[in-house]
């Protein structure tokens, strides 16, 4: 099987970053800080004028934890239809229960409104009370892969689940190891896994061009530096897609 690498990307360039470094998929979020939310439909459409990559959107409404009131599911059904419309070839989701099950009936009807969209189940799966009950849950709903660190910190941590996972999937779905992938352990973690998809976000900070500078006024987290952001690097993936050949 070919090993396929996907890249996390919040701007269209970093799309083409991605798709110019190698990568075969990018996952779009906005807000990667807080582990990604749900872009815009103007992000969506352009970063779908990227040829040669297939484009797949998260469908996150907020930050936080992974449990939906009614309000946030139907936004959620809302941008699956924006994704449909821009272009995407698929989207990620994920939803649990207040009591850390596979939320099933919200992720159906987000299922159902998808039409045969591409489908993964992002690391919410992480945060679930048992992986292999859920795993099995999540291949009945139809979604084509999990991303996931083993329920570790990071998927070289995991190994050991994710290769359980890979096993038990038994070819049913495909299991893609992320969070703290590098040009160092990818290829590691997909030998020792026998996973053949990996995403990594691959990202390096990029300087502002602004020449003004108003310092001691900050647009959100005091800390956070206004005048530097995280985009993909293309040689890093370039760097880990030669790695897992």
């Amino acid at each position: 099987m070919k090993r396929v690498l996907e890249v996390c990307a919040g701007s269209v360039q970093s799309v083409i970053a991605a798709r110019d470094g190698g990568a075969a998929r990018v996952e779009l979020c906005s807000a990667l800080e807080i582990g990604g939310i749900t872009p815009s439909a103007g992000l969506m459409r352009e970063a779908r004028k990227v040829n040669d990559i297939a484009l797949h959107v998260i469908i996150r409404p907020r930050g936080g934890d992974f449990l939906y009131d009614e309000q946030e599911a139907e936004c959620m059904v809302q941008d699956i239809i924006t994704a449909k419309e821009c272009g995407a070839d698929g989207i990620v989701i994920g939803a649990l229960t207040a009591d850390g099950e596979i939320d099933t009936a919200l992720c159906s009807r987000l299922v159902a409104t998808a039409q045969g969209m591409n489908i993964t189940f992002h690391r919410a799966f992480d945060m679930c009370r048992d992986p292999y009950k859920a795993l099995e849950e999540i291949i009945a709903l139809g979604c084509n892969r999990v991303l996931t660190s083993g329920q570790a910190a990071t998927a070289e941590a995991g190994i050991e689940t994710i290769k359980r996972l890979v096993a038990i999937a038994d070819g049913r779905i495909s299991i893609m190891p992320g969070c703290g992938v590098n040009a160092n352990n990818a290829a590691k973690i997909l030998d020792a896994t026998g996973a053949f998809e990996i995403h990594a976000s691959a990202r390096k900070s990029v300087g502002s061009a602004m020449r003004f500078r108003h310092s001691g006024v900050s647009m959100g987290n005091p800390e956070n530096d206004e005048f530097a952001r995280k985009e993909t690097d293309n040689n890093e993936v370039k760097a880990i897609v030669e790695a897992i050949r």
